[in-house]
């Protein structure tokens, strides 16, 4: 198997993300793939992703997204700022470039409720930069839960008027990684997909099935005790959340194999229900995230 690049398909879900990135950067130390640009905006939103990014371990945001891209464009992690950040942004459209983008597009007041810095003496709107760099971008990656359908900053009553990405790029395709936040595998898993393989196959919501193809409630360590009918009356208690408002069984994401924090714990292994963060409609749709309804069932998808 040695110098060979191995087939998405032959890694297990849990190894996947460790694996392609690893690959990829074989791949790129060899000349066998060639780099290329990432811009990475951050829109109306929490920053919530980038920050997740950055704890990212094995593999580790800071090295393997800096030798698998030229990162061209951050709003957090850039060293310019002001004007001179800005420029930088629009000379990187002169290449070709990868465009990921979280945080939600602001449609009020024709985007000012969102301006992420200052252009030839006017304000820049996030849904200025989003449309003209959409446009051009090679690939579009929409990380979050805010930029894939409009998430947490489009929840009612959405005062900014803020929507995912895809309905100000109605014609462009993107990959999307919905999740509040992200997690790191999920970002970069994807990233080296693309590096490798092209872009990776996703689901009628545009979500790669190496992550997303799933329920939470069918991988849950706790599914005996739904099977068995034994449910939680309360918050801290070892046994099924469903009745406390467990999102769950609508959920698909691999959290309960690939867990967070550097792969230790998730939310439910913490004794907390699934809040369905990675599932579209998030926040509004997935709400109250705790509820002592004992008459509650499941409903099919």
């Amino acid at each position: 198997m040695e110098g060979q690049i191995l087939p998405p398909e032959s890694l297990t879900n849990e190894a996947i993300a460790e694996r392609l990135t690893s690959t990829a950067l074989k791949s790129l130390k060899k000349g066998t793939i060639k780099k290329k640009n990432l811009i990475y905006l951050e829109l109306n939103g929490c920053s919530g992703n980038i920050i997740s990014l950055l704890n990212g371990q094995n593999p580790d945001f800071e090295y393997t997204l800096n030798s698998m891209v030229d990162l061209k464009f951050c709003n957090s992690l850039m060293a310019a700022e002001g004007e001179r950040a800005i420029e930088k942004l629009i000379k990187a459209m002169d290449e070709e470039y990868i465009l990921a983008v979280e945080g939600a597009v602001a449609l009020k007041n024709n985007g000012l409720y969102n301006i992420i810095g200052n252009w030839q003496g006017k304000p820049l709107t996030g849904l200025q930069a989003a449309q003209m760099l959409g446009e051009k971008a090679s690939h579009i990656f929409a990380v979050g839960a805010c930029a894939t359908h409009g998430g947490v900053s489009a929840a009612k009553p959405n005062p900014s008027q803020s929507v995912g990405l895809q309905q100000v790029l109605p014609n462009k395709k993107m990959i999307k990684l919905p999740g509040c936040p992200v997690h790191p595998d999920w970002f970069l898993g994807t990233l080296a997909h693309l590096l490798l393989y092209g872009e990776p196959e996703t689901d009628n919501l545009d979500r790669p099935l190496m992550f997303y193809s799933t329920l939470i409630h069918d991988r849950c360590p706790r599914r005996p005790f739904f099977d068995r009918g034994i449910f939680a009356e309360k918050l801290g208690e070892k046994t099924c959340l469903f009745k406390l408002g467990c999102r769950g069984p609508v959920t698909r994401v691999d959290c309960p194999t690939r867990q967070w924090n550097g792969h230790v714990n998730w939310p439910i292994g913490d004794n907390t229900p699934c809040i369905g963060c990675a599932q579209f409609g998030f926040p509004d749709a997935m709400a109250p995230f705790i509820s002592y309804d004992t008459t509650r069932v499941v409903k099919n998808e």
